[in-house]
């Protein structure tokens, strides 16, 4: 069980002069504890054999008052400390697991659910904290008394201690054979949490979509079968911890029951006196409530262990992208040429064959120049430009940046240079213009202002109330798609990158608004790489040079109207949207 607590040892390292003071504290309180007892026999002899006087109750009752003083006093600093340093180890804990999460590449969050995620920083790591806590101190303060009564009753008399601690390896076995039981039905509970956490995660995330559909009763219902089947390994656990303590006690009886019948025995036989007897029995008793305790403890051990084993999964999960091989100073100054290189790339997958989704791109986009990309649905056009900002890895030597492969550069560095706008708008739940500069460190709003004007934004985020002020909810529900869009333009160009790609990114917006954007980027991106990837020709129209992408491939490569002369996929697609709009007017 103590093994699969080493991943904590660090963390544990960090605060051992925590540690030894807690455990000083520990012997004393205990050290002063043993004393009752013996004080209790000592003054039940003395009365017995010169009477009882009232200088002498209040000679013993002064005494047990200043022990329960200090005592109070250092199981105070005891709990104080040692409970501290959980909570120190726990913060330490959470940053590192937050820290860990962060370097992670996108496909490890395709593969891990958000809500087992969140389950294993929240539920799991208490659990590690109870360990670091309260087990470590009730298991310290346990032991130490144990030894330290065990040290008196032995001097009483060693025949009747070893008889009243007969049924003690049964407490052993019992705690062994238990223990090993909850720690495999917590791990069922904890794998069961993370469903239910991601349940609800994913419901509370896409409520319009639930809603729109009308299925609010139906996942109203197949959460409630999580949660009964939560519930029913959550009930198991407590029923065989509800039979863990009465047999604790049930043993622990009997061991009193054997004490008070030997040594009263003993007693009549002379071989102790009323006094040790007195101090006997007050050990037997003061005896039970640790060793009970040993159940929690050994409940918290297997919990706590069983949630180490998850949270250390997610500290030593090593990120697919990392700055490994990184030759390139932090410093350098990055141009903006992009080069793919005879690209093949397939997506990693945990089983099968990997499918190639591009094959043999090689395309040179210079630096300051503009590069539109259009094709079908599933061209890999996405896929392309995620490469370069290595939110996925290429082969190496396949993606190059200024000459040098995407690889040799610090990971800072190259995302640094990257300004992104993907399909997918995300906004935090934040004001507007936190949302904007983010990634910008101590950005000024003069900046900002900028930003949402070349995303043509600011006069609208200028007419709400509270204006680059007003909180955008969760994932940006309070804005529309072409704010959300609009607003996420602006994050990327306040970063003011050498490379600008933007992934269908005014797809929500209206013909109009979208020429006069792309009309101000153009300005704001002068001297700057651009890569362009929308379905609209009016987008696309007056890059530099367009590549046309089908099936992973690169079908055409050229300028508006090269392409159209060709008469190929662009023609057809150019045509088709012309009737459109033809309909759209007539109509």
């Amino acid at each position: 069980m103590w093994t699969k607590l080493n991943p904590l040892l660090p963390y544990m390292r960090k605060y051992w002069r925590g540690y030894v003071v807690g455990s000083v504290c520990t012997v004393a309180a205990n050290a002063i504890r043993v004393q009752i007892p013996r004080i209790l026999g000592a003054a039940g002899d003395d009365m017995l054999k010169k009477g009882v006087t009232w200088q002498k109750i209040y000679h013993y009752a002064g005494e047990l008052i200043v022990i329960a003083i200090a005592y109070s006093i250092l199981l105070y600093l005891m709990r104080w400390i040692l409970i501290g340093i959980s909570r120190d180890i726990e913060f330490d804990l959470r940053n590192d697991l937050f820290r860990q999460l962060e370097k992670q590449s996108s496909s490890y969050y395709q593969e891990h659910r958000t809500g087992d995620i969140m389950a294993r920083m929240t539920n799991d790591l208490s659990a590690v904290r109870n360990v670091l806590g309260p087990a470590i101190m009730y298991t310290a303060n346990t032991v130490m008394f144990s030894a330290m009564a065990l040290y008196y009753l032995l001097r009483i008399s060693p025949f009747l201690t070893l008889t009243a601690l007969a049924p003690m390896p049964l407490v052993s076995i019992l705690i062994q054979y238990m223990g090993r039981k909850i720690h495999e039905r917590f791990e069922r509970i904890q794998a069961m949490f993370s469903d239910i956490s991601a349940q609800a995660q994913e419901n509370f995330s896409g409520a319009r979509l639930v809603r729109a559909f009308a299925q609010e009763e139906a996942q109203i219902q197949a959460f409630e079968r999580s949660n009964q089947e939560y519930i029913r390994r959550a009930l198991r656990l407590v029923r065989l911890m509800g039979m863990l303590w009465p047999t604790l006690e049930f043993v622990l009886g009997l061991s009193m029951v054997i004490a008070l019948l030997v040594g009263g025995h003993e007693v009549l036989a002379h071989r102790i006196g009323i006094g040790q007897f007195i101090t006997f029995t007050m050990f037997m008793y003061m005896l039970m409530w640790p060793i009970i305790a040993l159940g929690y403890v050994i409940n918290l051990f297997e919990r706590g262990t069983a949630s180490m084993m998850r949270i250390h999964e997610l500290l030593t999960a090593e990120p697919s992208i990392e700055d490994r091989g990184a030759t390139v100073a932090a410093e350098t100054e990055i141009r903006g040429e992009v080069e793919f290189r005879d690209l093949h790339f397939a997506y990693p997958v945990e089983t099968g064959d990997p499918v190639e989704v591009l094959h043999g791109i090689s395309l040179t986009v210079p630096a300051g120049s503009s590069l539109a990309l259009v094709g079908p649905t599933g061209s890999g056009k996405s896929t392309l430009v995620s490469l370069i900002p290595r939110l996925y890895d290429a082969p190496p030597g396949s993606v190059l940046v200024d000459g040098r492969p995407v690889r040799a550069y610090p990971l800072d560095t190259l995302r640094r240079a990257v300004g992104l706008v993907p399909q997918e708008t995300f906004l935090f739940s934040t004001t507007i213009r936190e949302n904007i500069a983010f990634g910008v460190e101590h950005a000024e709003m003069p900046g900002v202002l900028r930003a949402a004007e070349a995303a043509h934004i600011r006069e609208e985020v200028e007419q709400f109330p509270h204006g680059f002020e007003t909180m955008v909810g969760e994932r940006g529900l309070t804005l529309s798609g072409g704010q959300k869009q609009r607003t996420a333009l602006a994050r990327a160009v306040v970063r003011d990158p050498r490379i600008l790609i933007l992934d269908d990114a005014l797809a929500s917006v209206d013909t109009y608004t979208e020429e006069r954007i792309l009309e101000e980027l153009r300005r704001v991106m002068q001297g700057r790489t651009t890569i362009l990837i929308s379905h609209r020709i009016s987008t696309v129209r007056n890059a530099d040079r367009i590549a046309v992408l089908v099936r992973g491939r690169i079908a055409e490569l050229g300028t508006h109207d090269e392409l159209l002369a060709r008469n190929g996929y662009y023609a057809e697609l150019f045509r088709k949207q012309l009737l459109e709009e033809e309909l759209a007017v007539s109509g």
